[in-house]
């Protein structure tokens, strides 16, 4: 299993990197970094040296100058250049998936891929969209990337997955690899698409994981856009327009957590209500009410709330220790 991330250093790429030392993947691992531009600072590549674990390889490719456009190079995609198409033939593994540095996945994400596209040429997880400025998942992608035949990008694309979410087999894609590297736009954005186009043209077989494994930041000016908005508002979620709800939200959950201590089962449920009204996907809210059924003897509905926060986010070591001692035994 081969994953290819290509950077400018941005202080999110740590994040990124955990979430693929994480993996419940039991195989081995090759993790290729592809340094397009150093933009940050680098402190973060001694961290990421540092916390390898034994079962990945970690290959760091520094060119010392770039390959795209942007930044003097010759490959029009503005993003990377040719980081993306280097790095997929440069992969010692059958399988490669694809993470942006500004993107994460959940713990299960290859494994699930893995199983997904067996007999298969490619596979593709679904996605959860993510506030950057909170971290915060807003709600589960169910309109974007859903794949072929499928989406808003359906009729003028033919549908959709976002670079993050996609996992290739190499030898049946070999020929889909230098389209990393283009640009179908003048802004030289679009290289997914036109990776999501080949593999169409070229009838490879696919599937897709049931997992929204992959958690995708959307700018708050892309959240604005009118697809977006739209599908925001028909769910009703208001908190990403009227940001002061995040403070009302936080202070909810706080409040739900300090009546719980003080033993306050009752009460400690309401606030945990309260606060996600506002914000169904709030993950602290939603592994303190999963204590609250469990302390009630709820063990069912303690289960469903741990479930979803860890949907959420299985990175809080708060909530898994919870969800660990949760699936281990009765209350």
């Amino acid at each position: 299993m081969a994953v290819v991330i290509p950077t400018v250093l941005r202080p999110s790429l740590l994040r990124a990197v955990r979430s693929v030392y994480g993996q419940d993947l039991k195989q081995r691992i090759q993790l290729l970094i592809g340094i397009d531009q150093r933009v940050s600072a680098e402190e973060c590549l001694d961290t990421i040296l540092r916390e390898c674990p034994d079962h990945v390889a970690l290959t760091i490719l520094d060119l010392g100058y770039s390959t795209s456009v942007r930044h003097g190079g010759i490959y029009p995609n503005r993003y990377g250049g040719a980081i993306r198409t280097i790095l997929s033939y440069a992969a010692n593994s059958a399988y490669v998936a694809y993470l942006d540095d500004d993107d994460w996945w959940g713990h299960q994400h290859l494994s699930a891929l893995l199983a997904a596209v067996v007999g298969k040429d490619w596979a593709f997880s679904h996605r959860w969209l993510v506030d950057p400025e909170t971290g915060w998942p807003i709600c589960r992608d169910e309109w974007d990337s859903l794949g072929p035949g499928r989406g808003i990008a359906r009729e003028r694309f033919g549908g959709f997955v976002s670079t993050s979410n996609l996992l290739l087999k190499k030898d049946a894609c070999h020929f889909i690899f230098p389209a990393w590297s283009l640009s179908p736009f003048t802004d030289g954005s679009g290289e997914d698409i036109l990776v999501f186009q080949k593999l169409m043209q070229q009838q490879h077989s696919w599937a897709a994981s049931a997992e929204h494994s992959c958690f995708y930041e959307l700018r708050r000016e892309v959240q604005a856009d009118a697809h977006h908005a739209r599908e925001f508002a028909a769910r009703g979620i208001r908190w990403i327009d009227q940001r002061e709800q995040i403070g009302v939200i936080e202070n909810l959950s706080a409040e739900a957590l300090r009546l719980y201590h003080d033993g306050a089962l009752d009460a400690a449920p309401q606030k945990c209500t309260s606060a996600l009204s506002l914000h169904a996907h709030h993950a602290p809210s939603l592994g303190l009410q999963a204590l609250v059924h469990w302390q009630s003897g709820d063990r069912a509905a303690a289960l469903t709330s741990i479930a979803h926060a860890m949907a959420v986010d299985d990175r809080d070591p708060q909530i898994v220790e919870t969800w660990r001692k949760l699936r281990a035994g009765p209350a």
